[in-house]
């Protein structure tokens, strides 16, 4: 605890907590955490008729507010965080794409000094340890084959940064790279694949624990060949990741891995590039040019989809008002799950005393009102009760 003279408590409102919803619950923030007591100097905010959940926690995201996490400053890095923690995601993971090697690695020294000033959660690598045949928006004269060494590389550039890795893990060596990953506390998560379901059994035994973008960039699912998704789906040691953003996913497709998977093993991400909170335009997404139009980013050359411009959200209120999710369900998959994985949930993703005061506030329609981030408001909530 802060151990500040003076707390808030937001009162009035459904708080959605580990163990349920509270209707007119309050939080009480003190300094930068959430309290168990209020001090005798309270401010009072009244949040009547609105909603608050826990921060947003997104493990997958490139870019936003046209800034790319790939390329660029790290004055370019910090304007797309601050575009996602607008939109209530107040921890994230930046995730790269495909690039040369040493390339990759100071783009990794980088991303490594921000993550140890507390602006991002760590780092993802998406590729260029990819199947080609899957690559998705990835350039495919850069891809390899998984090689430990090289991972090694990779995770001694982010000097203690490197959160997950993005493996076709059927390529010779992608075995041994998950173990090598799973040895040093990195997720090692199945993507861009076309393996084989008893390939994919393979490499969860080996210690894989993540789905990359569920549905997208693997074999689809046939009653013959079940391919990466069954096994993916059927394994309690997998947490999948969604794009819930209308593009990427069917509706039908978002039910079946909830339903199946269950809300415990899931994790709502965005895939976001530059464009995200930005607008239409033509980005670059690594070396690779990129369309958006009418929000779908698609590669130029190709067509292919290439990431998202979703911010979560857009997710979460999609996930409670069409796919009719609980409201429960959804900030597990999109707070705690994504926490846990990346190993901050004694700090973030849930409500509880002691956690850093990250929380959104929601209206009745799900819209964002509020988002405090360590006790700031990064957006300032409503000043009264909603209507």
């Amino acid at each position: 605890m802060s151990g500040s003279a003076h707390s808030t408590v937001l009162s009035g409102a459904r708080v959605v907590l580990p163990t349920g919803t509270v209707a007119g619950g309050r939080v009480i923030v003190d300094g930068d955490r959430i309290a168990g007591s209020a001090h005798d100097a309270t401010t009072t905010v009244d949040l009547s008729g609105h909603w608050i959940v826990p921060g947003f926690v997104d493990m997958h995201n490139h870019g936003g507010g046209g800034a790319s996490f790939t390329s660029g400053t790290a004055e370019d890095v910090l304007k797309g965080v601050r575009t996602h923690r607008e939109h209530g995601t107040t921890t994230l993971v930046a995730s790269t794409v495909t690039g040369d090697l040493d390339e990759l690695a100071r783009r990794a020294a980088l991303l490594a000094e921000l993550t140890q000033a507390g602006e991002i959660a760590g780092i993802h690598f998406e590729g260029p340890f990819i199947n080609p045949c899957r690559k998705g928006a990835h350039k495919e004269d850069l891809l390899r084959d998984p090689d430990p060494a090289e991972v090694r590389k990779l995770i001694d550039a982010a000097h203690g940064a490197a959160r997950m890795f993005t493996l076709a893990t059927e390529l010779p060596g992608g075995l041994d790279s998950v173990r090598l990953l799973a040895e040093h506390g990195v997720i090692a998560a199945i993507g861009h694949t076309d393996a084989t379901y008893e390939q994919t059994r393979a490499a969860i035994d080996a210690g894989a624990t993540v789905a990359t973008h569920l549905f997208n960039a693997m074999p689809p699912l046939a009653h013959r060949e079940p391919g990466p998704i069954a096994a993916l789906l059927e394994d309690e040691r997998i947490t999948v990741e969604l794009i819930n953003d209308g593009t990427h996913l069917h509706p039908a497709a978002l039910e079946l891995a909830f339903h199946h998977a269950g809300a415990h093993r899931v994790a709502l991400i965005t895939d976001a590039m530059d464009a995200a909170g930005f607008g239409d335009g033509t980005y670059h997404l690594g070396p690779l040019e990129v369309e958006v139009k009418h929000g779908v980013a698609r590669l130029v050359e190709g067509g292919s989809i290439a990431g998202s411009t979703l911010t979560l959200d857009t997710a979460f209120k999609r996930s409670v008002t069409l796919d009719k999710l609980p409201v429960e369900s959804v900030v597990q998959a999109i707070s705690a799950n994504p926490a846990k994985l990346i190993g901050l949930y004694d700090e973030i993703g849930s409500l509880e005393p002691g956690k850093y005061a990250d929380l959104v506030v929601l209206d009745a329609a799900f819209d964002v009102k509020g988002v405090m981030r360590r006790g700031e408001w990064i957006v300032s909530p409503p000043a009264g009760p909603a209507t």
